[in-house]
C-alpha cells in the first residue's frame, strides 16, 4: 500500500530536485520517494545501533583498556 502526502520545499530546492529528476529521467515524487526511503533506513539503523550500544553498556560491557588501546594504536599515525 502506497499512501500521499505534502511536502513543503523552497523554489532553489524544488528547482535541483527537477534538475535532477529529469536528469535521472525520474519523477520528482520518485526522487523523494527514494530520499525518503534512504534517510529512514540509515536512520533506523543508527538508532538501532545506538540503542544496542547503550544495552551493553547498561549490562557492563565495556572494552577492556588493552582493547581500547589496540584501537588506538592501530589508528594512531607516526609522527
Amino acid at each position: 500500500m502506497t499512501a500521499a502526502f505534502t511536502i513543503r520545499l523552497d523554489d532553489e530546492r524544488l528547482a535541483k530536485l527537477d534538475a535532477l529528476a529529469a536528469d535521472m529521467d525520474r519523477s520528482r515524487s520518485w526522487i523523494a520517494a527514494k530520499a525518503i526511503e534512504s534517510y529512514v533506513e540509515l536512520n533506523a539503523w543508527q538508532i538501532a545501533q545506538i540503542k544496542e550500544g547503550i544495552a551493553q553498556a547498561d549490562r557492563g560491557e565495556f572494552a577492556t583498556d588493552e582493547e581500547v588501546q589496540a584501537v588506538f594504536d592501530k589508528y594512531r599515525t607516526k609522527a
